[in-house]
Order: structure tokens, then C-alpha cells, then sequence
């Protein structure tokens, strides 16, 4: 029998003498029953708030009784630590009489030589090290100058440490990741110097402490391999609230007040509820009081009252932190400000930089005083001399009030390149910045031979030039690098006069002289553009006295167009197929740029669904056009030995002939599969809306990419809507979010395409939704392949043939002039189908290829301000 109940039975045992053993037992069980049911709430401890450490070694050094804290743990004496210990030196001091509140600093153990404590642990995994200093008076050691370095078996936590004439007691924190069963604590002194200690914990942390992936703070990617670092907590901060001690923290830990931190404090305002208001989630055990206690969630720190309408300020926190290291920062939330959903939207920073646009808390708890944790690793080389910075503030615009809050933050230092978290120097004597003579002399001697093996490539092209290279002024012909299978790229050919010469055994079609295509394109006449791209624009041609062909101008200038324009020849002259649009031939003379292709009437698909008020397509004829473009892309993917990834499918690189027959377009951005491995390692390009998350964040492409941009075009298809669009509200900025949000609630057919309403079958759209979803998983491994995608796409439209069997195929009927609506995430409102209408494009041919829809711009570079600038007021992927 436990404490309480021998209390309990001690209370009520005078006054259950009268009555029977049978009444006695319902006497106590009704007094149990109504004892607990006055406790408080937050006295209730769900599985997951206790954990039992299966590592737990806790030694008070140089003490010669059990230690016992106020949070209730005992440490071992240093008689009962011996067989952790190796040491030649047996100094041990006390003080008793000092007065501290932990006796973990009355005593301490002191070496003049290497010690070592030794564990042999029982469960791999993150485990808490925390060494405890306090400089106690000796007969021994003046240990206020005592000089030493702390190691594990793998990584330096103190090099050179010194207490620095402090009167206070010193803890040093860790997390260190221990996968081998012998774990090592080495103390080093300097020379004539000596090393101490005064406590040791070496304990198991829970697994879900720490994950392996994090944010990186910029560029904004996934990083990965947390795991792998040793790490520090530096400061743990609890925001608006008091002081935690390790006898509130089921993990021992300890949580200052923020106020310290605070730059302006006229600016913050604490506010709390009472702890059992928060209630951590249940669908994510992840988050729970192990990440962090309920009282630091339930205060937090939030924008004071500026007394103006739309207060505009930040609330800043600075920490103090050690410049030549990088950090991974925990952000602690939870809306306990709120009196409704989405009424809090802010911004956080980190040392200036944008760390969660637009943050609405409560959207990503799904409910208000639900905890939540955001982790960030900020990169050595965004530090500045101040340190770390970490600001919240208001999102500008909007209907929600202006306000922003932390209720925790925690900062971690993570191990550098050789593994140290104190200095530059590793366990085994690496250097951060060190690199031996042999490593420089084997650099240099590399590139002086890369340097004379460039030269002698240059040789030999300028040898084997064309005869009639100066005439033509060709800046491909002879010198660069473009190769169709084992032949060079351009062969010499005569441009004066018109040509008919056909390279066909190349694989590149026929060569076009410039004056050819002057003429076919009426000098390039602006009135015969159909296109305009990145690449330069597209005209309108008529070669060999009436066959109509579409003409592309590159820009010279332009570094971008040049890559385009090699990569485009490289693709095509390896690629045939019915759904690819074909390469006619090109034309490389004086320093031009162009490729002709066959011509397509019909334009692009996007025309035919949104923005050009042309007559809307059948659902029969979107999906035998959706089929032709993954036929084409299912041939991209496996038509040739290597494969090939077109990194910007949409609805504008997918062309129209006179029959509708979908063609594939524009391979400037493709590149080869990779050969032996899953992906390819690149700089980010593609479209916004369709770009793929995953490639995005850790810049790996594969061909699941082009199956996630493929997902995006089958949801244009079927709502007629852009992949983004600025203009709506921010939950239906992006198509494919908003989409899925609709298909989750099993209410996708209340924002399709008006048009379709009435004549689409609800089983083929169902099948077509599926696949479109399947496409638009979150990770590539989960998405189908093309050839997959393609068959759940001709199920669906034998199932529309199955349904319109008897009937003719017509365009379905307008629906009814309606109040323009837009639905909202409410399942609950069944609003009017989403088509966004534009104005109409005025006098626009019928093979215009221009897009009078909002603009999707495309990525050119992975990195800088100009690329993520694109994403102000977007709330896309």
C-alpha cells in the first residue's frame, strides 16, 4: 500500500468501526471516488507526461552521503561511483558549511591528471550530460584558476575551461546522440593546472526530444541530420511566465523568465491561463509535456497595447550566443490570446531574416490552447556580432487583429565540422580551419592539370572549327560543348542563300539560315508573336510556300536562354513521339538563337479552360488531353535508356493541335535522370504552384517532381482555375492545397469547373481525383509513376464512355448567371464552383499562346531575395 492510501486509511479508520467488512469496502470506495474527483485537472498525468529514463546515472563527485534534490532524485555518493571512475588521484574536497540551494556544489572531486567516468548504457539514443562546476575553497587547488577540457569518446564539450573567478555554480548542459553501448567522460587538465567536477548526470532522453529534420533559416529548405550533431542547450526561455525548476520539468530541466532577454520590454506584455486550459494534441504524440511543461505553454509573451489601431512594432528577444556556431531554435506556441480560430496571423524573425510568414497558429493546431513547436537551424554564417536575435510581429493587412506571441523558446548549440562544441579543435586534434601541406599541394596540382587540360580541349575544337565558321559567325557551331548522341552538335553547312539540307541522321532537323526564317516570320514581325516565355518570344511562320511552323527566338544576351537553348536541342534530338511536340530544324547563325517547331493550332490547354473565352472543353476531351500529356511524360520518363525529367510541366507547355491532340512543349529546363542513383542534385527551377514541395526543399530532382506538377495540371483541369492566384483569399491562393483541403472533406465536386456541372460522371471524377491526389503526396516515394497515372487516367474516361454511352459528346450546357462566390474552408457552406473569370483578352487570335490569367512566374535561381520574393503574400507551397 502506497503513501496515499495509508494516509487515507489512517484518516477514516475511527469512523469505520461500526460497519461490516462488505460495507467498509463501499464506504472507501465512495470517499476514493469523490476525493479525486475535486482534484485539479492538471494533477491528472496521462501516460505520455511520465517517462521513465532507461540510462539514469547520477553521481555527486568527492560527497560521502546521498544527495537528494527537491525534485526528488538521489545522486550517488563517491564511494558508491567508484566503478565509474578511472583516476590516479584521490582528491576530494567538502564544504559543509556553505549555503547552497543544491548540495550537488558542496563537494567535488579534483584531478591533477586525465580522469575518466565510464558508462555502460542500456538504450542508444539522445542522452541528457549535465556537468555541474562550483570553485570550491581546498587545501588542494585554487580551483578558481583551474584550466580544462572535457571530452566524450566523440565530441569536445569544454576546451581550456575555467569558472572565471565566479562565485556562482556553473551547469553545462548537452544532448549527445550515443549509439555505441560504452559511453566516456574524459576530464583534461591543462598543464599545471587541474580539472573538477562536482556532480555528473548521464540520463536517457525520450526519442521524441529531438527529430532528425529541422528549417533551415535560409535558404528555406528541409535540413536533416539533427541527429548526427552533438548539441547544447544554451538558454531555455519560459515567455510571460515564471521561473521552471527541474521539479516542475518531468525532464529536469530549468526555464528562465524572458525578461532578461527582452530588448524593449515597454513593448511585450505577459499574459497565462491556467495550465489545464492547454490540452496538448492527441493525434500527435510528438508534442506533449515532455517537449515542454504545460506552464510554459500556458504563458507567453505577446505585444503590448500601443494604443493606436494598427500597431506596427516588433517584440525582440537577444541571447548571447558564441558567433562560430550554428543553432537550432525551438519556438515554443500555443494561441492561449484568442477568443476564435484564425484570428491571430504573425511573423517571426531571426537575426532579420523571415523564419514563418504569415503564421496562423491556430490553423496549424486546428484549436485554440493547443501546443506547438517550430524547429530552425540558423547557419554560422548568418550570425552577426550581436548574436542571436529572434522578433514577432504583426502581419501587415488583413482582417485579423494585429498582435503576435512565443510562450517558449529554447536555444540549442549544435557541434561543429570536427565535432566540438567549445573551440575549434576536435577530439582527435582536426582543426575547423587547419588543412595539412599535402592537402593544399594535392588541391593546386588539380587544378593546374584541370587548367592545362581545359587549354588542350580548346586546341583541338579551334583546329577542328568549320572551314566556314567566320562567314557564319556561329557562336555554337564549333564551340560549344552540345552533342547529339556520339555526333558534334552543329556539322558544317553552307547558310548563304536558302537552305533544304537535313541533318536527319543527327537528330536535329533541318538547318534554317536567318534570312529563311526573316522571311517566313515577315521580319519577325510583332503581329505574328504567339508566344512570349523566358526564353525569348515565338512567331508565327510559313516556310516551303505554305506549311505553317512555330518559330523561337532566343535572346543572345541572355546566359539563361543560351542553357535553354542547348538544353532543348539535346532533348529533342534523342526524343520522338506523338505527344511531344517535334523539332523542325534551327538556326545558329550570327549569334542567334532559334528552334522551329511544328505548328499548333489550338494553342495551349490553359486557353481552352480559363482567361480566353473560348469555347469550354468536354470533360471526355480534358482527359483524353490530360492522357496524351502523360503519355508524352510516361515516355519523357522511360523512352530512353536514361530517362528524362522535364522540371516544368503545366498547362502552358502543353500544346494543342487542330484534332486536340495534346503535345508536351518547352524542354529548356529538362534534365537527364539520373544513372545508379534516385535523384539529381540541382539548383531549384520550375514554375510556382507547380513546383514540387519536396524538390524544393532539399533541391533533389527525380521524376516524381514532374508526377507532382502533373497533379497540379489534372486540378486545373477539372476546377479551371490558375495553380495560383494572388487574387482570392489566402486559403484558395493555391490551387493544390486548396483542392485537397475540398477532396479530404469528400466535397471536391462543389469547386469544379461550372461547365462540367451535369455531364461529368461522379465515379470518373472520383477516379480522377484519386489519381490527382495520389500525385500531390507530400513525399516522392508515395506518388504513382506516369505509366501508373496513366492507366488510373484512362479508367476514368472509360467510365465517362460508359456514361455518356448512347448519348452525343457536347460541350456541357452554361449554368445559370450566378453572384461571383468563393467557397471558404467551411465544409458546412456549399457555395457556387470556383471559377475565377478574367476579362476578356481583347482580340486575341485563336492560336494566341499568350495567358491573360495571373502570372506564374517561373524559378531561375535557387537562391537570393529575388526568388523568395516571389512568395510576399502568397500562401502557396
Amino acid at each position: 500500500m502506497g503513501k496515499i492510501e495509508k494516509t487515507i486509511m489512517a484518516f477514516i479508520q475511527p469512523f469505520l468501526s461500526p460497519f461490516s467488512s462488505s460495507s467498509l469496502m463501499a464506504i472507501l470506495l465512495v470517499f476514493i471516488t469523490l476525493l479525486f474527483s475535486f482534484s485539479s485537472p492538471s494533477l491528472a498525468l496521462s501516460p505520455s507526461d511520465i517517462f521513465q529514463p532507461k540510462d539514469n546515472f547520477l553521481i555527486d563527485c568527492g560527497a560521502d552521503s546521498v544527495s537528494t534534490l527537491p525534485d526528488g532524485r538521489h545522486f550517488k555518493t563517491d564511494p558508491q561511483a567508484t566503478s565509474f571512475l578511472k583516476a590516479n588521484d584521490e582528491y576530494k574536497v567538502n564544504a559543509e558549511n556553505a549555503n547552497f540551494s543544491s548540495p550537488l556544489y558542496k563537494s567535488a572531486r579534483i584531478f591533477i591528471q586525465e580522469a575518466i567516468y565510464s558508462f555502460h548504457l542500456v538504450q542508444p539514443g539522445f542522452h541528457w550530460v549535465r556537468l555541474h562546476f562550483y570553485p570550491v575553497k581546498n587545501n588542494v587547488f585554487d580551483l578558481q584558476k583551474a584550466t580544462f577540457s572535457v571530452f566524450t569518446d566523440t565530441y569536445v564539450l569544454l576546451h581550456s575551461f575555467n569558472v572565471n573567478n565566479t562565485d556562482k555554480p556553473i551547469l553545462k548542459e548537452y544532448l549527445i546522440n550515443v549509439t555505441e553501448p560504452h559511453f566516456s567522460i574524459s576530464f583534461i587538465p591543462l598543464k599545471n593546472s587541474a580539472a573538477f567536477i562536482n556532480a555528473i548526470e548521464v540520463v536517457s532522453a525520450p526519442d521524441e526530444l529531438i527529430f532528425d529534420t529541422a528549417t533551415s533559416l535560409f535558404p528555406v529548405e528541409e535540413f536533416s541530420g539533427i541527429t548526427s550533431y552533438g548539441l547544447q542547450p544554451v538558454f531555455r526561455v519560459n515567455n510571460g511566465g515564471p521561473l521552471i525548476t527541474s521539479s516542475n520539468d518531468t525532464l529536469g530541466r530549468t526555464w528562465d523568465p524572458d525578461e532578461g532577454f527582452l530588448t524593449n520590454k515597454n513593448l511585450a506584455k505577459s499574459v497565462s491561463v491556467a495550465t489545464n486550459v492547454v490540452k496538448f494534441p492527441q493525434h500527435n504524440p510528438a508534442i506533449s509535456s515532455l517537449t515542454a511543461p504545460q506552464t510554459v505553454y500556458a504563458s507567453a509573451t505577446e505585444m503590448a497595447d500601443a494604443g493606436v489601431n494598427q500597431p506596427n512594432f516588433n517584440v525582440s528577444w537577444k541571447f548571447d550566443v558564441d558567433t562560430s556556431f550554428s543553432y537550432l531554435v525551438r519556438l515554443h506556441f500555443c494561441d492561449i490570446v484568442s477568443k476564435g480560430l484564425n484570428q491571430l496571423y504573425f511573423n517571426v524573425y531571426i537575426n532579420g531574416k523571415m523564419a514563418i510568414s504569415n503564421f496562423d497558429l491556430s490553423a496549424t493546431t486546428g484549436a485554440l490552447s493547443t501546443p506547438y513547436y517550430k524547429d530552425i537551424v540558423v547557419n554560422a554564417t548568418l550570425m552577426t556580432e550581436e548574436g542571436l536575435s529572434i522578433q514577432v510581429g504583426p502581419t501587415t493587412g488583413g482582417s485579423a487583429s494585429a498582435n503576435a506571441l512565443v510562450n517558449g523558446i529554447e536555444v540549442i548549440k549544435m557541434s561543429n565540422s570536427v565535432n566540438s562544441l567549445d573551440g575549434e579543435f576536435g577530439v582527435d586534434g582536426r582543426s575547423v580551419s587547419g588543412s595539412s601541406r599535402g592537402t593544399v599541394a594535392a588541391v593546386g596540382f588539380a587544378m593546374m592539370f584541370g587548367a592545362f587540360v581545359g587549354l588542350g580541349a580548346m586546341v583541338i575544337k579551334w583546329h577542328k572549327r568549320p572551314q566556314d565558321w567566320q562567314k557564319r559567325n556561329s557562336f555554337s557551331s564549333w564551340l560549344l560543348p552540345l552533342h547529339a548522341g556520339d555526333t558534334s552538335f552543329m556539322s558544317s553547312k553552307n547558310s548563304m542563300g536558302k537552305s533544304n539540307f537535313f541533318s536527319s541522321s543527327m537528330g536535329l532537323g533541318r538547318y534554317f539560315s536567318f534570312a529563311e526564317l526573316q522571311e517566313a516570320t515577315k521580319n519577325f514581325d510583332s503581329k505574328n508573336i504567339i508566344g512570349v516565355g523566358g526564353f525569348g518570344n515565338v512567331y508565327l511562320g510559313v516556310i516551303d510556300e505554305g506549311t505553317q511552323v512555330a518559330v523561337k527566338r532566343g535572346n543572345p544576351q541572355s546566359e539563361q536562354g543560351i542553357n535553354e537553348f542547348q538544353t532543348e536541342i539535346q532533348m529533342l534530338s534523342k526524343l520522338r513521339h506523338r505527344h511531344l511536340v517535334s523539332l523542325i530544324g534551327y538556326c545558329d547563325e550570327n549569334d542567334e538563337m532559334i528552334l522551329v517547331y511544328e505548328y499548333m493550332p489550338n494553342g495551349h490547354f490553359r486557353d481552352h479552360l480559363y482567361g480566353k473565352n473560348m469555347p469550354p472543353l468536354s470533360w471526355k476531351q480534358r482527359l483524353e488531353i490530360c492522357i496524351g500529356s502523360a503519355r508524352g511524360l510516361h515516355y519523357l520518363h522511360t523512352g530512353t535508356a536514361q530517362g528524362i525529367i522535364h522540371r516544368d510541366v503545366k498547362t502552358t507547355n502543353i500544346l494543342l493541335d487542330e484534332n486536340l491532340t495534346a503535345k508536351v512543349s518547352d524542354f529548356g529546363l529538362s534534365k537527364d535522370a539520373p544513372m545508379g542513383q534516385g535523384h539529381v542534385s540541382t539548383a531549384v527551377k520550375g514554375s510556382f504552384g507547380y513546383l514540387d514541395p519536396e524538390y524544393f526543399r532539399r533541391q533533389q530532382l527525380t521524376e516524381k517532381s514532374d508526377v507532382y506538377s502533373f497533379g497540379v495540371v489534372l486540378l486545373e483541369a477539372l476546377c479551371a482555375r490558375p495553380a495560383i492566384n494572388p487574387q482570392l483569399p489566402r486559403e484558395q491562393v493555391n490551387l493544390a492545397d486548396w483542392a485537397m483541403q475540398w477532396k479530404r472533406k469528400g466535397l471536391l465536386d462543389k469547386i469544379i469547373d461550372p461547365q462540367l456541372i451535369g455531364s461529368i460522371n461522379p465515379e470518373s471524377m472520383k477516379k480522377f481525383a484519386e489519381a490527382a491526389e495520389k500525385c500531390l503526396a507530400d513525399h516522392g516515394v508515395d506518388r504513382p509513376s506516369m505509366g501508373d497515372v496513366l492507366w488510373n487516367l484512362e479508367y476514368a474516361l472509360q467510365l465517362q464512355e460508359a456514361f455518356t454511352q448512347g448519348k452525343p459528346e457536347e460541350a456541357p450546357p452554361s449554368p445559370p448567371p450566378q453572384a461571383p462566390a468563393t467557397p471558404t474552408g467551411d465544409p458546412t457552406t456549399l457555395p457556387p464552383a470556383p471559377a475565377a473569370p478574367a476579362a476578356p483578352a481583347a482580340a486575341v487570335p485563336r492560336a494566341e499562346v499568350n495567358n491573360a490569367t495571373p502570372e506564374v512566374h517561373s524559378i531561375d535561381d535557387h537562391s537570393g531575395t529575388a526568388m523568395f520574393a516571389q512568395f510576399n503574400n502568397l500562401n502557396g507551397r
